[in-house]
């Protein structure tokens, strides 16, 4: 099973208890993530889903925040 919005959810929250997560149904293909406002990830720029770990180290090392450029493949099932 590929990444999706709960279990990025469950990941974030695990790490920050008081973090507001959401998400919500947009165009067909899209994953984006947001961090105060400012966007660090697209599925529709990279064509994959971002690893947890870099989620999770834009939110909480203290600096701005990033584009994540690396992701990995999203599931296929056939």
């Amino acid at each position: 099973m590929g990444v999706n919005v709960r279990e990025l959810a469950r990941v974030v929250q695990d790490e920050f208890p008081d973090a507001e997560v959401s998400g919500f149904v947009g165009r067909r293909g899209s994953f984006e993530i947001v961090i105060n406002g400012q966007l660090i990830f697209s599925k529709l720029e990279t064509g994959g889903f971002p690893y947890e770990d870099d989620v999770i180290q834009q939110a909480c090392d203290g600096k701005p925040v990033q584009k994540i450029t690396k992701s990995r493949a999203p599931c296929v099932i056939m």
